[in-house]
C-alpha cells in the first residue's frame, strides 16, 4: 500500500518581487500567485488522472522485497487538501481543491515559521540592521534562530506531527498539503533524513510541487520543486 502526498508551496504573494520574511504575517496572493496556483491545480489534476499502478511498480517494489503487497495507492484520486491557516496558503489551497470538488482543511500548525523581529523585513534590511545574527542564521539555521522567532526544532515538531497524522489518516490514498517554503523544506529534510542545518540547500519556488510516496518501509521523493 502506498500513500501519496502532494506537497505544495503557496503562489506568489502581493509584493512577492521583493524578498521579504513574511513569516506569520497574513498577506494575500498577488494576481500572478493566483494564476500560478490555478496552473498548478490543472497540472496536478492531469498528473493524478494519468497516474497508474505502473508508476509505483518500479525498483521500489523489488528492493523492499514485498512484491505481493506493494501496489499503487489503494484509492485513486485526491481525497483531501490540507493547508496552513494563513491567507496565502488558504487562497492557493482553495484554487487547487476546486479542481477536485473539495474544500481545503485548515491546520494551524502548518503555518510558516514566526520570524520574530525580522517579520515583514526584506533580506537587505535584516542584513543591514542585524548583520551578525543574519549571517549566523543563514550559516546554520538549526543552531541559530531569527531574533524572537521560532527555532527550527519548534517548527519541525509541530509540522512533522501534522504530516504524520495526515499520512496515517489517509493511508493508501492521495492527499495534498499546501504550506510554505520554510515548512516544506523541513518536511523534505525529515523524509530524506537530511540534517536540518541544510534546509537552505532545498529550493521551494512559489507554487512548487513535491511528490512523496510513503511506502511501508520508508518515504520516497518522486518530485522536488516541480
Amino acid at each position: 500500500m502506498v500513500t501519496t502526498l502532494y506537497l505544495l508551496r503557496h503562489g506568489e504573494t502581493a509584493g512577492g518581487d521583493t524578498k521579504r520574511y513574511h513569516g506569520s504575517i497574513d498577506v494575500p496572493l498577488s494576481e500572478k500567485g493566483k494564476q500560478q496556483a490555478a496552473e498548478k491545480a490543472v497540472s496536478l489534476r492531469r498528473y493524478i488522472e494519468k497516474a497508474t499502478t505502473s508508476k509505483h511498480l518500479s525498483y521500489l517494489k523489488d528492493i523492499q522485497n514485498n512484491a505481493d503487497n506493494q501496489t499503487a495507492s489503494s484509492s485513486s484520486g485526491l481525497r483531501a487538501v490540507y493547508c496552513s491557516g494563513l491567507g496565502r496558503a488558504v487562497q492557493s489551497a482553495e484554487i487547487i481543491a476546486e479542481q477536485f470538488g473539495l474544500l481545503p482543511i485548515r491546520v494551524a500548525d502548518l503555518r510558516e515559521r514566526s520570524f520574530g523581529l525580522w517579520e515583514g523585513m526584506t533580506f537587505s534590511e535584516i542584513r543591514e540592521q542585524y548583520p551578525e545574527e543574519f549571517a549566523a542564521w543563514a550559516d546554520n539555521p538549526l543552531a541559530y534562530s531569527p531574533i524572537g522567532g521560532e527555532t527550527t526544532l519548534e517548527v519541525r515538531d509541530r509540522v512533522i506531527s501534522v504530516i504524520s497524522e495526515i499520512a496515517e489518516k489517509h493511508a493508501g490514498e492521495e492527499v495534498a498539503v499546501v504550506a510554505h517554503g520554510g515548512v516544506n523544506r523541513i518536511i523534505l529534510c525529515h523524509i530524506l533524513g537530511i540534517p536540518l542545518e541544510n534546509i537552505f540547500r532545498i529550493e521551494q519556488d512559489y507554487a512548487a510541487l513535491n511528490i512523496i510516496e510513503f511506502w511501508e518501509q520508508y518515504p520516497v521523493l518522486k518530485l522536488l520543486n516541480g
